[in-house]
């Protein structure tokens, strides 16, 4: 089922990257590639600031890149003037590994609701490989003055 627009607003890649551009994602080098009507589209580059000791993937790496995409998808329906979305829970099945290459988060709405969004994040590599699948329950709260 194809959901119609869900964006507050119309955001350009730009704009969502500024958000990607701080913080632990900024560190990551997280980066939004694509937005449509009901999906944002992440990437992450697997480096060395993501992986295990052993040279592989490290399953946190996926829950920031999952958690993240999913928390500034819920920040981009609500109106950021009132409203803001936090992480309420996150889960994750890592289902490959990976020690190289780039990882791309598919984000999409379960739930939209006035008090709660849940999404469904998958993570696949650049050769379309499903590396881990997750979601996301976001609870959106009163802005806190």
């Amino acid at each position: 089922m194809k959901m119609s627009k869900i964006w507050f607003k119309d955001y350009t890649l730009e704009e969502i990257n500024s958000i990607f551009h701080k913080y632990m994602t900024g560190y990551l080098s997280i980066q939004a590639t694509e937005v449509h009507d009901d999906m944002l589209i992440a990437r992450m580059p697997i480096s060395d600031k993501v992986k295990q000791p052993f040279g592989i993937l490290h399953g946190g790496a996926s829950v920031v890149l999952a958690e993240s995409v999913g928390s500034i998808a819920s920040n981009l329906i609500i109106d950021p003037k009132h409203l803001v979305g936090v992480g309420m829970e996150v889960n994750a099945n890592h289902l490959k590994s990976v020690s190289e290459g780039t990882l791309y988060a598919y984000c999409s709405p379960l739930h939209i609701g006035k008090k709660s969004h849940v999404w469904d994040i998958k993570i696949k590599n650049e050769k379309d490989v499903l590396i881990c699948i997750s979601r996301l329950t976001v609870a959106i709260i009163e802005k806190p003055s």
